[in-house]
């Protein structure tokens, strides 16, 4: 099978895994007010997905770069997120949909390490790779588009099952090599260690957006006159932009991966400080594009860096269990905030935390260095 055939695989399943995540995550703080009129008991529903998603992403990362194959965990995942999204729609209370929720954070972090180094490990050019990696923003445009159009909850959670099972189509005619066995005890430790600070950059902005991405939902609708549709239509801005930018970078955009990523972290800063001044949800489209803009960046630039020196599955795992566990503190702190005072509290929030997270990126270093093995 030729590199294009296998990277148009990749690619669609890619997209139809984020549009099965997106079209659920996004409107979950909506689908929580079904079930309780708590604002914290929203916060804590939204991060108990990431909260399971950051125990399962750490320990299959690893386990997939010790055992020197992607695809099991790929399908695996596929599997276990249909089955658990699809549960969603039997979900009718506060119980019920914590259960469904974990499960759901479970088997998304089975795959998600895993797909991320597969595509980087089937491409020989690793720019190539940013616009196959590009098609998670595609997936999500798709997602949030589609709960916009079918304006019905219950529909949604269908909508996303059946989407796991098209991208586990997909995989199936995808070639399996092996992959060099990485086995070394305290490799998830050396990781940490030695990317701290953009481990700690990173957690602090997503601890930020995780809090507003918690309640902007709820603003579009009770603050700024919207509904899921306009829903929809604002975090299409973001999904939009963000893959044109990752494909751009392919071929574009000529910086060090770290300088890519300090970028996406200090511009995160000025989204939240304009949307603090929205008053109708149209406003918050050039935002939300920003936003978009700024995710390309740090996404690309992260993981790029964290792959060129570590162990792929492992590293990919410890970034997207970093922005886990920042969707689990994020939106905890969001309830807080919001039941003590009120929605724009949170946004100030966001901005000063933000802000300290740009700081700490400061001190990562451009070069490279020995890969860990």
């Amino acid at each position: 099978m030729s590199r294009l055939q296998i990277n148009n695989l990749v690619r669609s399943a890619t997209f139809f895994q984020h549009a099965g995540i997106s079209i659920v995550f996004v409107f979950m703080p909506v689908i929580a007010q079904g079930v309780t009129d708590s604002i914290l008991e929203i916060g804590l529903l939204v991060a108990s997905f990431s909260f399971a998603q950051i125990l399962s992403e750490i320990y299959f990362g690893r386990h997939s770069d010790k055992k020197g194959t992607r695809l099991k965990f790929i399908r695996i995942g596929f599997i276990g997120c249909a089955i658990a999204f699809g549960l969603h729609y039997f979900a009718d209370d506060i119980t019920l949909f914590f259960l469904v929720r974990i499960a759901a954070g479970i088997a998304s972090g089975i795959m998600i390490p895993a797909m991320i180094a597969y595509t980087y490990e089937a491409n020989i050019d690793k720019k190539r790779a940013a616009t196959v990696i590009s098609f998670h923003a595609l997936g999500w445009l798709a997602g949030i588009a589609a709960a916009g159009i079918a304006s019905d909850l219950k529909l949604i959670f269908i909508i996303s099952a059946a989407s796991f099972i098209v991208g586990l189509i997909f995989t199936i005619k995808l070639p399996n090599p092996e992959q060099k066995k990485e086995i070394e005890p305290g490799t998830t430790r050396q990781v940490i260690l030695k990317n701290k600070f953009l481990f700690l950059s990173l957690l602090l902005r997503h601890i930020g957006a995780a809090a507003v991405w918690t309640i902007l939902p709820i603003m579009i609708i009770e603050k700024w006159g919207g509904d899921l549709y306009h829903i929809s239509i604002v975090y299409v801005a973001n999904t939009l932009t963000a893959f044109i930018l990752m494909n751009i970078m392919a071929s574009k955009i000529q910086l060090s991966n770290i300088t890519k990523f300090k970028i996406g972290i200090g511009f995160t800063t000025f989204v939240f400080i304009g949307l603090s001044f929205v008053t109708e949800w149209w406003m918050a489209m050039p935002f939300m594009s920003l936003v978009g803009a700024t995710w390309a960046f740090l996404f690309i630039g992260g993981n790029f860096h964290l792959m060129e020196n570590n162990p792929h599955s492992t590293s990919t795992g410890m970034f997207s269990s970093t922005l886990s566990i920042a969707t689990v503190i994020g939106p905890v702190i969001a309830g807080t905030i919001a039941f003590m005072f009120d929605y724009v509290a949170v946004l100030y929030f966001a901005i000063v935390i933000i802000t300290c997270a740009f700081i700490v990126s400061l001190r990562i270093k451009n070069e490279k260095i020995k890969k860990l093995s």
